[in-house]
């Protein structure tokens, strides 16, 4: 039986929470490769409660600093908004000094891997999700317009870099259809653990509402369904109504009837909870989100000869070899670029725009 924890805790308190969590679901940790992975949606001030706050980030950072790893990551690439802006979107969240010295831009290398190909028949994951021996994922009680609730599952998002991720909203072309693409991702690299920041919460039009909502919990599983099942519940949802959780399900990832979970601490709904239309509409139907998504899913990476040294490092880093060196310059094919923009966050010259 999948087991959940709902623990008090502040920003002050938060370690507490986290060494709860880690003695109910231990991990084993010593020698091995552990990538931590925040939401990290866009650059700005943790008051604004869109991503993670960085008092839990540098809780669970110490915590498994404690457990002997050979290599520890802290990394995520940043929404749709926020292409090319890692390294800024953990400076300004305050989780690069949360971090400690193991931020690293994920963003920077990435591999293509085979993905549903009613969506998409290839996509880019981040290399060090890819090689991480365990994966830690830190995600934010939010609510989001298209999945209604934004949580365990919805966090792997983040392991796709750059732009392929519009190219996905746009292939799901409807709310039904993007919470099978989001469990699509979310099976690609299955996290072995799940801390959850409910210290402060998002309701209304998430996942950027100024809706904030002082929960006071860390919420912590091995099971990323029935998190987002208690989650769902809490927000005053059925989470049989949720399609993403409905897919999970159906796929073997875990079950959302709460009656088959195991609940450590107090569940309670909160009362008066905003939540977003269930039927995706406030994002499938609004010009101004779906004009920027069709921006982001058309750029392609271009090259600024002014500043190209001709190094080659983005054409052996390239994980679909979409570029060749021209006239001592790379050259771009557009029918085989996968749109990760990992040639733009490696480039040392600066040299590749997204045109």
């Amino acid at each position: 039986m999948p087991r959940v924890l709902i623990h008090p805790a502040t920003y002050d308190n938060v370690r507490q929470a986290v060494d709860r969590a880690f003695e109910l679901f231990p991990q084993s940790l010593k020698g091995k490769r552990v990538l931590l992975k925040p939401n990290v949606l866009r650059a700005g001030g943790p008051e604004e409660g869109v991503t993670t706050h960085p008092a839990v980030l540098r809780a669970v950072v110490e915590k498994v600093e404690e457990l002997g790893p050979a290599e520890l990551v802290v990394g995520d690439n940043p929404g749709v908004f926020a292409y090319g802006a890692n390294e800024e979107a953990f400076r300004r969240t305050g989780l690069m000094e949360a971090a400690k010295g193991y931020y690293r831009n994920i963003g920077e290398d990435s591999r293509g891997v085979a993905f549903d190909p009613a969506f998409m028949a290839s996509v880019s994951v981040s290399s060090a999700v890819l090689d991480a021996d365990v994966v830690i994922s830190l995600p934010k009680f939010k609510t989001h317009g298209l999945t209604v609730v934004s949580g365990a599952i919805k966090n792997s998002y983040g392991i796709l870099p750059g732009g392929v991720k519009a190219r996905l909203h746009r292939a799901a072309g409807s709310p039904a259809r993007f919470h099978e693409l989001v469990v699509a991702v979310f099976r690609l690299r299955v996290p072995e653990l799940f801390l959850m920041d409910a210290v402060v919460g998002m309701e209304g039009n998430g996942p950027v509402s100024p809706d904030l909502r002082d929960v006071g919990l860390l919420l912590a599983s091995d099971n990323a369904v029935a998190l987002d099942s208690v989650v769902a519940t809490m927000m005053g949802c059925d989470p049989g109504k949720l399609g993403f959780l409905r897919k999970a399900e159906e796929l073997g990832l875990g079950d959302y009837d709460l009656g088959t979970v195991e609940i450590l601490g107090q569940l309670q709904r909160l009362p008066g909870f905003k939540l977003p239309p269930l039927g995706g509409e406030a994002n499938m139907d609004n010009p101004e989100i779906q004009g920027h998504l069709l921006q982001r899913s058309l750029l392609r990476p271009g090259v600024d000869p002014e500043l190209c040294t001709g190094c080659g490092r983005c054409v052996e880093q390239c994980p679909v070899s979409a570029l060749a060196m021209g006239d001592g310059i790379p050259e771009v094919d557009v029918d085989t670029c996968i749109t990760c923009f990992c040639c733009q966050e490696l480039c040392p010259e600066r040299a590749i725009t997204l045109t």
